[in-house]
């Protein structure tokens, strides 16, 4: 038997999913907003995909809070995408963490990294991979230069 499930992610904002999946599309490359904006106030579903994957908003109110456990990730070709995708995500009242790791203003966790960085952490070479990643537990945005650099032993 065969079903047509439609899957996506589903998080809870307390209020501005609309607005947060504005920025979101505007951000990510192959978006889409799927909720128009009516201009009639908040809707309680907002229906979004970022490149390319689903998800929902569901201004639910104050009962739950956004954290961690939950996080976008957005894998990059490059530096220049992650710095793009890093800076506009912290602007603005965003938090950055650490390894790659922020939180927007929205309170929705991220995690923007360069292909490159999956590539090192898991490479057969172990000793590298592990400088690699030791420089990556100092870091906030991810310096793909620099763990490069450590992977290579410099």
């Amino acid at each position: 038997m065969t079903q047509n499930n439609s899957i996506r992610t589903c998080l809870w904002f307390e209020g501005k999913g609309l607005e947060a999946a504005k920025f979101y599309v505007k951000l990510i490359p192959g978006s889409e907003l799927h909720t128009p904006d009516s201009g009639d106030g908040e809707p309680l579903m907002v229906s979004f995909t970022l490149g390319g994957v689903p998800y929902e908003i569901l201004n639910g109110g104050p009962h739950y809070q956004l954290n961690p456990a939950c996080s976008i990730a957005v894998t990059t070709p490059d530096q220049d995408e992650t710095d793009r995708i890093w800076d506009t995500l912290v602007a603005d009242g965003g938090e950055a963490s650490r390894c790659g790791w922020l939180v927007d203003r929205w309170g929705m966790s991220w995690q923007v990294y360069p292909q490159a960085l999956p590539e090192m952490l898991g490479a057969d070479d172990r000793e590298a991979a592990a400088r690699a990643q030791q420089a990556m537990l100092g870091m906030s945005k991810i310096d793909i230069a620099a763990i490069k650099a450590a992977f290579e032993g410099n």
